[in-house]
Formats: C-alpha cells, sequence, structure tokens
C-alpha cells in the first residue's frame, strides 16, 4: 500500500484532528480545516487574535493563555480528547538558545517558545506535526538554531523534514517563502513503509489582477501628501531608482548611498506581478508596497486576499491591528496545500492499518 494508492473517496471520507498552537487570525488553522482536519483546540495568547477566531469560528475550542504556562502544566489540563491527536501545528516564533559547546537538548531550550512547542509535542504524541517559521531560520546562528531544533523533535520521537516552500507556488498571489517543517512519529514510519512528500508546485502563478478584482470595501492606511507625491512620480512595478535623481537623494536620505538594491523604497506594485511579502504595518518606508493605481497601501482586505482569506473571513480589533494578524498569518491556500499533503499522508498510515488488521483477522 503507498499514498499514491488511495483515492479520492478516502480521502474524502477521512478527517483527521489537529491541535494548532500560536494560532493568530487562523491562517494556517483555516487552511487545514479547507483541506479536511477538523480542529480540535487553537491556542493563542493575543486577545484580538482570539476574538477574530471566536468571530469566525465560534464553534472551536479556542484557549486564550500564554503557551509556557500551558507546556509547563500539562496541556491535558485545559482540553479534553476522545481519541489521539493525528496533528499538532503551528508557527513559533525564532528564538536563539544559549550554546556552550554542548549538544542541546529539549531541557536546554527552555524559556524558549520552541520548548514549549516541542514539550506539548511530546505529551500529546500525535502522529505528525507541522511547524512552520520564517526563511531566515534556515541561516539563523550559521543554522545552530535550526540544527537545535531538529535534533529536539529527534529526540521527543519523531522523523523530521524540512523544505522552503514559496507561497506563490501553491495559489497565493504573494512571494512569500516559509521553512515548513514536517515529522512523523518514529514508530508510525516504521511501520508504515513510506515517507511524506511535500505539495507540489503549481504551475500556474498568480497575480495581483487575479485576485484584486471587486474587494470588498474597507478600512485602510493613507499616505501623507509629500509621500503621495513621490508615489505620484513612480510608475506600476518601480521604486525609488524611477525617481529623479534630486528627490531619490532626499527621500532616502541616508539610505541613499548604502548598498543593495533597496528596492522595497517607494514600491508601486504591478497588476501583473505577485504582492511581495505581507506585512504586519503597511507603510513603513523601507518597505513600502503601494497600490499599482492608487496613491495608497493596500486595504486590510486586499491584504487579506493577497493572504489567500476569504471575504468572509472577519478581522477583530484596529485597523492597525488588523493588518497585524493579516501580516503575521499563514496564507491560507499555502497551508491548506500542506494540509492536503499531510491529510494524504495520514490516510495512507490509516490505510495500511486497516490493511494489517484485515490480514491479521483474516476478515
Amino acid at each position: 500500500m503507498s499514498v499514491m494508492q488511495l483515492n479520492c473517496t478516502s480521502l474524502d471520507n477521512y478527517t483527521p484532528s489537529v491541535v494548532e498552537l500560536f494560532a493568530g487570525a487562523g491562517g494556517l488553522a483555516l487552511g487545514l480545516e479547507l483541506a479536511g482536519f477538523e480542529t480540535k483546540v487553537v491556542l493563542e495568547n493575543n486577545k484580538w487574535a482570539c476574538a477574530t477566531l471566536r468571530k469566525n469560528r465560534p464553534d472551536w475550542h479556542i484557549i486564550e493563555d500564554d503557551v509556557i504556562k500551558i507546556a509547563d502544566a500539562g496541556i491535558a489540563n485545559y482540553m479534553q480528547l476522545d481519541q489521539p491527536v493525528d496533528l499538532l501545528s503551528g508557527g513559533y516564533p525564532c528564538q536563539a538558545f544559549s550554546y556552550a559547546g554542548k549538544k542541546l537538548g529539549l531541557e536546554d531550550t527552555r524559556g524558549t517558545l520552541f520548548y514549549s512547542f516541542a514539550e506539548i509535542l511530546k505529551e500529546l504524541q500525535p502522529k505528525m506535526f507541522l511547524a512552520e517559521n520564517v526563511k531566515g531560520l534556515v541561516s539563523h546562528d550559521k543554522g545552530r538554531t535550526l540544527k537545535t531544533m531538529l535534533d529536539v523533535f529527534e529526540e521527543v520521537g519523531y522523523q523530521v523534514n524540512y523544505k522552503i516552500l514559496n507561497a506563490l507556488d501553491y495559489e497565493v498571489a504573494q512571494k512569500r517563502e516559509r521553512i515548513v517543517i514536517i515529522g512523523v512519529r518514529n514508530d508510525i514510519r516504521a511501520k508504515v513503509g513510506f515517507d511524506y512528500t511535500f505539495p507540489k508546485p503549481f504551475n500556474q502563478k498568480l497575480t495581483l489582477r487575479d485576485i484584486l478584482q471587486n474587494v470588498p470595501t474597507s478600512l485602510g492606511a493613507n499616505y501623507n501628501d509629500k509621500k503621495k507625491a513621490i508615489f505620484a512620480l513612480v510608475p506600476q512595478g518601480g521604486c525609488w531608482r524611477d525617481l529623479p535623481d534630486d528627490v531619490a537623494r532626499e527621500y532616502l536620505a541616508g539610505s541613499y548611498h548604502l548598498g543593495g538594491g533597496k528596492t522595497g523604497i517607494a514600491r508601486r506594485m504591478s497588476w501583473d506581478e505577485a504582492g511581495l511579502t505581507v506585512l504586519c504595518s503597511p507603510a513603513q518606508k523601507q518597505t513600502d508596497r503601494c497600490h499599482p493605481d492608487e496613491l495608497r497601501p493596500f486595504t486590510v482586505r486586499e491584504n487579506a486576499r493577497i493572504q489567500s482569506f476569504p471575504d468572509s473571513w472577519e478581522f477583530v480589533g484596529s485597523v492597525a491591528e488588523q493588518y497585524k494578524q493579516i501580516g503575521n498569518a499563514v496564507p491560507v491556500n499555502l497551508a491548506k496545500h500542506i494540509g492536503l499533503s499531510i491529510k494524504r499522508y495520514l490516510a495512507g498510515i490509516q490505510a495500511v492499518s486497516n490493511e494489517r488488521l484485515q490480514t491479521e483477522f483474516h476478515f
């Protein structure tokens, strides 16, 4: 039996369970739901993100609390599960560890949010886990931070694989690279006989023109008159390099003579390209993303579209808080396609288990 032998019907009828940590505004959780997962518990400590989750999924079990406190006390004290968890997911923040010339284990990462994720993983022992993080984790502290994380995951009983995925390859109109770490519990991997494979990229790439049609009206940030005058001189797809030299020198000030392309400064997007990584603040000088036609940043709902959130997903809080929630989220469609690949593997595990039962009991 292999994953490829599973038919669509068996996948459609299979609903694995997921517990999510660091849920934020729900991009990852929603994507997994669209892939066919049943969300058992989500954990988040930001009150506005929790309000967003409750607004959109009042039936979800939402724990609004500190993950370190919960990991130390045991997450079982905060929830009731009638069956073992199939998947633990979440995007814990990247943090440095203290090195002393030794191989670090789980206890040596105590006090970090990674420790809390790993401790809850150790407690729940799901069949698989999914962790996502910024691409920079690969090179953080010359790769030692990531190596420590992978070592700890192996220490608590998981075979681990990771890959840099670009949201642009998975039905998201955004160039956003993230590291995705997938773990399979060792005893399961040993019995199943095949490895997890990451989702294949889509050939078609979406542009802003594809997704920013008929966007619902929403609040958004504005530029002051001086900044509007700057962007009026920048064509679609252009940046500060398209400004007259005297204007560019004044606008960039000390940054003018620094190295690097600085192409995020005075950047006006084009309809015929994908969006750049959606950030938590829409109008910072070093990372501008001006609307292709209008002299303004993208609105809340436009950024949500670029993150592939459906228009029905509402965000709670101030405009600044809504921008932050959207910028911190995992693109929904990226999460969905990762979820489908995980679900396929989990269904393969289920199929192998059923086949063995039939063989052993002569069904």
